[in-house]
C-alpha cells in the first residue's frame, strides 16, 4: 500500500485537532472517566495485598479483591473520621474566630484609614457592594456547593466499584494490553505494563508515606510553637502536599489565617517560618528518599499540568495529572520514536549518581529510592 506523506501544517493541525477532541471527550466524560483512572492507581496499591490473599490465605479472586477494596474503605473511613472530628472542634470556635478576625479587620480599616488617608467610611461602602454582589448569587454559590458534595460522594461510590472490578480482572486486562499488539510488540509491552504497576505502586506508597510523615513533622513543630488546632493543621498540610507547588502554598495560606485569628501576627509569621522549613526538608530529602526520582517529572511540565488537570476535572485532575504524566513518561522513554518526549517531561540527560543513604544507628539505615 502506498504511504501518503503529509505537509508538517497538516500533521501539525491533525495533531492540534486530536489534542482538542480528546480534551474535550475527557470534559464529557469526568464522572466516568476521573474515578476511573483513581481507581487505576488505588488498584496499583492493594494488588500486592490482593495477591497475598490469594497465594496464601487462598482466597478466591472476587473475595481478595473486595476484601482489599473493604480494606481500603475502612483507612478512608479512619481518616475522614479523624478529619472530621478535628473539624468539629474548630466550628465549635468559629463565633469566638469570627469576632477576633473582625478586631483585626478593624484594626487594618483604621491603619489604611491613617496611612492611605481612605476613611473608614468609604472602605465599608466598598466592602458593602461588594457583599450586596456576593448576595446576590448566594443561591447559586449553596447550590455549587450541594453539587459538590453529591458529586464527591458519587465520586467516591465509583471509585470503589472500579477498584473492585480493576483487582477482581487484572489478569484478564492484562492479557487484552499484551495480545492487542502485534506479536513482535508483546515482549515490550509486557515490559511496559510491568514497569508501570512497579513504579507507580512505588510512587503512589511513596506519596501516602510522605503525605504521613509531612504531617506528623507539622504537627509537632505546630504544636511545639504552641499554635491551635496544630492536628487539623498538620492533616491539611500533609494533605495537600500531593498536589506540588499549588498544595504547600494553599496550606500555607490556610494555616497562616487560621493562626492570625486564634494568635496573632507573630504566631503566623512562625507558622509561616514552619512550612518553609518543613517543605524544604520534604523537597530534598523525603521525596527522593521516598518517591524516588523514576517518576520526577520537571517542573515545567508539572506545573502546565497541574493547571489543565484542574481546568478539566478539578481537585481531581490536580491529584492525578502528576502519577499519569510518570506512565506518559514510562511509556515514552521505551517506545521508538517517542523518547524525545520522555526526556522533555523528565529532568533530562543527567550523571548517574550514586544513591544517597542515611543511617539511623548502626544497623537501620535508609536508601534513596529509585
Amino acid at each position: 500500500m502506498k504511504q501518503i506523506s503529509l505537509p508538517f501544517v497538516a500533521k501539525l493541525a491533525l495533531v492540534l485537532l486530536s489534542i482538542i477532541m480528546l480534551g474535550y471527550l475527557a470534559i464529557l466524560g469526568k464522572t466516568l472517566l476521573s474515578p476511573l483512572l483513581f481507581s487505576l492507581l488505588m488498584a496499583f496499591l492493594l494488588l500486592p495485598f490482593a495477591n497475598a490473599l490469594e497465594q496464601r490465605a487462598k482466597f478466591g479472586r472476587s473475595v481478595a479483591a473486595i476484601t482489599a477494596v473493604i480494606l481500603m474503605i475502612a483507612v478512608l473511613y479512619g481518616i475522614l473520621y479523624f478529619f472530621g472530628n478535628q473539624l468539629a472542634e474548630l466550628w465549635a470556635d468559629w463565633p469566638l474566630l469570627v469576632k477576633q478576625v473582625t478586631a483585626a479587620f478593624n484594626d487594618i480599616q483604621t491603619w489604611i484609614a491613617k496611612t492611605f488617608n481612605v476613611n473608614v467610611y468609604k472602605q465599608k461602602s466598598y466592602l458593602t457592594d461588594g457583599i450586596e454582589k456576593s448576595l446576590a448569587t448566594s443561591a447559586v454559590v449553596i447550590g455549587s456547593t450541594i453539587l459538590t458534595l453529591s458529586s464527591s460522594l458519587l465520586f467516591l461510590a465509583f471509585t470503589l466499584l472500579f477498584t473492585f472490578f480493576i483487582l477482581n480482572y487484572r489478569r484478564l486486562l492484562f492479557t487484552f494490553l499484551t495480545t492487542v499488539f502485534d506479536e513482535q510488540h508483546k515482549e515490550k509491552v509486557q515490559e511496559i505494563v510491568t514497569e508501570i504497576q512497579r513504579i507507580i505502586r512505588k510512587y503512589v506508597t511513596g506519596l501516602f508515606l510522605q503525605m504521613l510523615i509531612v504531617s506528623l513533622m507539622m504537627i509537632i513543630t505546630l504544636s511545639l510553637l504552641g499554635v491551635k488546632y496544630a492536628i487539623l493543621l498538620g492533616l491539611i498540610a500533609g494533605i495537600f502536599n500531593i498536589i506540588p507547588y499549588l498544595g504547600i502554598s494553599t496550606a500555607l495560606l490556610i494555616s497562616a489565617l487560621i493562626t492570625f485569628a486564634t494568635a496573632g501576627a507573630t504566631q503566623a509569621l512562625f507558622v509561616i517560618f514552619a512550612f518553609i522549613g518543613i517543605h524544604t526538608i520534604d523537597g530534598n530529602i523525603l521525596m527522593p528518599l521516598v518517591v524516588g526520582s523514576k517518576v520526577k517529572i520537571n517542573a515545567l511540565f508539572a506545573f502546565i499540568g497541574i493547571i489543565i488537570g484542574e481546568m478539566i476535572w478539578g481537585i481531581s485532575g490536580m491529584f492525578l495529572v502528576i502519577p499519569y504524566l510518570a506512565m506518559l513518561k514510562i511509556i515514552f522513554e521505551r517506545v521508538d520514536g517517542l523518547q524525545p518526549w520522555g526526556n522533555l517531561l523528565g529532568e533530562g540527560a543527567v550523571k548517574p549518581r550514586k544513591r544517597r543513604t542515611y543511617r539511623i544507628t548502626k544497623k537501620i539505615k535508609l536508601e534513596e529510592a529509585e
